[in-house]
């Protein structure tokens, strides 16, 4: 199954979802997931293993962070090579002030922003999805 690439149809077709629960970056030695946390997303760096993991499984764990993200689901199947949708919502967001770490799955884009501000960027994706397709 392929995802959309033109950028028209994934900008104004994104559906931003705000999932609920707060999240957080972490990072452990070594490559293995600490048993009693269920990350949504682990990257693999030389310096150790990223875990996105909900807040509470963090300070459950004992697992220090530094920034408490909301996590937005866009719920459009974008093509894992298509061009310009992460920089057209990375402008957006950063037109007003909004910082995003964007995880790319197969299915969906995964945008986390500070958790303070995370309706805020959901209104923000949604008013640059209405824009496009007026385009």
């Amino acid at each position: 199954m392929s995802g959309e690439q033109d950028l028209r149809k994934l900008l104004s077709g994104m559906r931003p979802e705000l999932n609920e629960g707060r999240y957080v970056f972490c990072t452990v030695a070594g490559s293995t997931v600490p048993a009693g946390t269920a990350p949504v997303a682990t990257v693999l760096e030389a310096e150790g293993l990223t875990l996105v993991l909900r807040q509470e499984d963090a300070d459950a764990a004992g697992l220090a962070y530094d920034y408490t993200a909301g996590w937005i689901t866009l719920r459009i199947h974008s093509a894992l090579d298509a061009v310009g949708l992460t920089a057209a919502f990375a402008t957006e967001l950063g037109a007003h002030g909004l910082s995003c770490n964007v995880i790319a799955g197969y299915h969906h884009d995964h945008l986390f922003v500070d958790a303070a501000r995370a309706t805020e960027a959901v209104a923000v994706l949604e008013g640059l999805a209405a824009r496009s397709a007026q385009d």
